[in-house]
């Protein structure tokens, strides 16, 4: 990671430099400051273990395309629901067991965080979940040519 973004300890200071990337013509380094604001976001929201981390990441980095594609800050309401009634752990066998393709997948491709879809997450952390779990995530992203 560019050393300047990896000095950022808050959420709007690289949403600053994104911007200003952005303006200068560096879509990659805005990129990069995005996915650092999420990184920020999911440590301070306190997740017990990596694959908890991540998973806060990807719905975090799922609220940054709402907010470009809105002009404004846009909470992932239905997300949230979920994982305060399941935990997000639960809230990923959920999402990743549905039956209809996930919005937030596309949302993440169209950012560049492919890796924090939720699919890819259960694959990186197979122990967290169950094997039915496991098998959909697999069969999503071998469908979406991941």
């Amino acid at each position: 990671m560019d050393e300047r973004i990896a000095r950022f300890e808050t959420r709007e200071s690289c949403e600053r430099f994104a911007k200003n990337a952005e303006d200068r013509g560096h879509p990659e380094l805005a990129r990069k400051a995005r996915r650092r604001a999420t990184e920020i976001r999911a440590a301070r929201h306190g997740a017990d273990s990596e694959v908890e981390k991540e998973a806060l990441q990807a719905v975090y980095a799922y609220e940054e395309v709402l907010a470009q594609r809105n002009g404004k800050r846009t909470p992932a309401s239905r997300t949230w629901q979920m994982i305060k009634r399941h935990g997000i752990l639960g809230a990923v066998e959920r999402t990743v067991n549905s039956k209809s393709e996930t919005v937030g997948y596309r949302a993440l491709v169209e950012v560049g965080m492919t890796d924090l879809a939720f699919e890819a997450i259960v694959l990186r952390h197979p122990n967290s979940f169950s094997d039915d779990t496991i098998e959909r995530a697999r069969q999503r992203l071998k469908d979406w040519n991941v």
